[in-house]
């Protein structure tokens, strides 16, 4: 193979594999610890680069599939929000590894076939921002012989930058990871806060006002409206401070709310979508439309994508049908669970797969709430359990026994639903990564597949290990452990939490149909916006209520930055915003990569601050913004720069 050519080789798949199995275990460990990942795709990008630029005769081609492996399994880790729960609701004493294996394997192959069609409509046909897809591709097109070399020092300065303040906050600790005020105003509680995280700047760069405002609106409305609101008729308890009672509020029924906004949207977003995905649909299974087609357009064959759907309607069905056994008592209830199962990892699950695709498009992989779409999928999972009950295909009374099962079993599905979201949400950055540098779709995809597969070996063990090692929390492996050092594993509590709640009949569903009456509203809203040549997307809106406020809070401060130098930019006709793309980019690229250092370390060490130095929290509450200033005044002056330089 010519050198100016290569793109898939086995080197590549090596390293891939490799970078896989660190990024896999760290945000395994790290989702279980604090709920919280490391986007993959940007570290993986630049590991990729200098190892193989070490070994010589790389090609830009040949980094980007290595970063579309590693990222893929890197992404296929946040199962962790949902198949724990199995454990710590006493259903499995461990984690088998066949069953974690297959339905990790499986559902994250779902989310690559889904991509197929979505790259076409999302990607291909689609204006989205894809603010780390496009800073991969930046990254790549600077580090190759032909790249220019002022964004490499743009990007190189950005990553350096980042890092540093980055190892300051998470490593060293120094300084505090954001800031944050709270008032009242008579019963009503507000908050204001905001990230020390030059990444999010940067995401806010790459998006774009639009997104970044609509993000802002959704804090306004959580933090602004719904909490105080909530403050004047929620009884405050005494003796819980008023940030601790606001906090719980958040947690307790606003992300609630803001899932119900992020699930009308996402209907509506998808509904949307339908001619698009449609049309990609059809052409990604036309052998005709394929062979008029180019290297750089043209995904896996049809062929190979019906054999690859009827394997995975058929390996779903045998491990539904494996899981269920012992705990089905009725050979009909059998048959129904198990098409429920399908029919949710087929159509709840191109529609999760779609949702997170559209928003990874709008903010990226790092910020797409993940963790909402599982939220919707558990309460769609038990509400078709429920109908289920009401039409009479499901015995009226389970036993204990079943009704655990059945509680088992909506987790099981929910963890191929979970990769398969999580896939999609990180694939579609990959994938336009690869259309901006020229890559092959079909060499993408399966090196995806190779991905799932090699993630899929990893994770199990890992859960063990963990759990062996800590436990969970409310689920220890052995009477004498120590449950202060328990994992907090929240999301999987939450997933419990949710099926328990439905299933038994004692959930509140009020924040939740509060959020689709306010996400109806914005849909209607949007809709008159665009008359006047204006848009205000629901599902931005709806993830600003969801999130941590100090998340939206950063991404939209980000996008103003770049609204407001776009505009200078405009005003003195100058059209290149290389370097300013460069420097948010290499933001990214620091923070992320200092991100999984520090991930490592805790993952080895079993300590998260291993590193901190003794610092009181005065002073880490001067440090941080006056660093975080200085980085944005120098950020700042490198962009008026370019202006002068114009």
């Amino acid at each position: 193979m010519k050198p100016a050519t290569r793109e898939l080789t086995i080197r590549g798949l090596v390293l891939g594999a490799l970078i896989t199995i660190i990024f896999t275990a760290s945000n395994v460990y790290l989702g279980l610890k604090i709920g919280l990942t490391f986007a993959s795709s940007i570290p993986a990008t630049v590991i990729s680069m200098a190892v193989l630029r070490a070994l010589g005769g790389s090609t830009i081609l040949e980094n980007n599939l290595v970063q579309t492996q590693a990222s893929a399994a890197g992404t296929l880790s946040c199962v962790f929000a949902t198949i724990p729960g199995l454990v710590m609701i006493g259903f499995w004493g461990g984690f088998p590894f066949w069953e974690s294996f297959f339905i990790t394997l499986l559902g994250g192959a779902t989310g690559v076939l889904f991509t197929i069609p979505l790259r076409r409509a999302l990607v291909t046909h689609s204006a989205l921002p894809y603010p780390e897809g496009v800073a991969c591709a930046e990254i790549l097109r600077v580090a190759s012989p032909e790249g220019n070399q002022q964004s490499l020092r743009a990007l190189i300065h950005g990553s350096l930058i980042a890092a540093g303040l980055t190892f300051l906050t998470s490593g060293f600790r120094i300084m505090k990871d954001g800031w944050s005020t709270t008032f009242s105003v008579g019963p009503s509680i507000f908050r204001l806060q905001g990230a020390y995280s030059l990444a999010l700047i940067g995401t806010g760069y790459l998006v774009g006002l639009g997104g970044g405002i609509a993000m802002l609106l959704g804090v306004v409305l959580g933090w602004g409206v719904a909490i105080p609101w909530l403050c004047t008729i929620v009884p405050h308890p005494s003796g819980v401070a008023a940030a601790s009672f606001a906090t719980g509020l958040w947690v307790h029924k606003i992300r609630f709310m803001g899932a119900g906004t992020i699930a009308v949207a996402a209907c509506w977003t998808v509904a949307s979508l339908l001619s698009p995905v449609i049309r990609g649909l059809r052409e990604a299974f036309s052998q005709t439309h394929r062979a008029s087609l180019d290297d750089t357009d043209r995904d896996l064959p049809p062929v190979v994508m019906n054999f690859l759907l009827v394997a995975l309607i058929l390996g779903l069905g045998a491990l539904f049908t494996v899981f269920l056994w012992p705990v089905s008592t009725h050979d009909f209830l059998l048959v129904v669970m198990i098409a429920l199962g399908l029919a949710a990892c087929l159509l709840i699950g191109f529609l999760v797969a779609s949702a997170c695709g559209y928003m990874a498009g709008i903010i990226g992989s790092s910020s797409s709430p993940i963790s909402g779409i599982s939220i919707i999928s558990v309460v769609a999972l038990c509400a078709a359990m429920l109908g289920l009950e009401a039409l009479h295909l499901v015995p009226d009374a389970l036993s204990a026994h079943e009704q655990h099962g059945a509680i088992a079993f909506i987790l099981f599905v929910l963890t191929a639903l979970t990769g398969s979201a999580a896939i999609s949400n990180d694939n579609l950055q990959d994938l336009k990564t690869g259309q901006l540098v020229g890559a092959t779709p079909w060499k993408q995809e399966i090196v995806l597949l190779i991905g799932c597969v090699i993630g899929a070996f990893v994770i199990p063990p890992v859960l063990n290990v963990l759990y062996q090692a800590y436990g969970f929390a409310g689920a220890l492996p052995r009477p004498n452990m120590d449950p202060s050092r328990a994992l907090a594993a929240p999301q999987p509590a939450l997933m419990v939490d949710i099926a328990h709640g439905i299933l038994l009949h004692n959930l509140d569903w009020t924040m939740i149909l509060i959020g689709v009456g306010i996400g109806c509203a914005l849909i209607l809203i949007d809709r008159l916006l665009k008359i006047r040549g204006l848009a205000l997307p629901p599902l931005a809106v709806g993830m600003g209520i969801y999130l941590p406020a100090d998340v939206s809070v950063t991404i939209a401060f980000g996008a103003v930055i770049a609204w407001f130098f776009d505009r200078n930019r405009r005003e003195s006709k100058q059209s290149d915003d290389s370097t300013g793309t460069m420097i948010a980019s290499g933001f990214i690229v620091g923070e992320s990569l200092i991100g999984v250092v520090i991930a490592v370390l805790s993952g080895v060490t079993g300590h998260s601050n291993l590193l901190a130095l003794p610092l009181n929290a005065g002073a880490q509450a001067l440090i941080g913004p006056i660093l975080f200033a200085a980085c944005l005044i120098w950020f700042a002056r490198e962009l008026a720069r370019l202006k002068k330089l114009a």
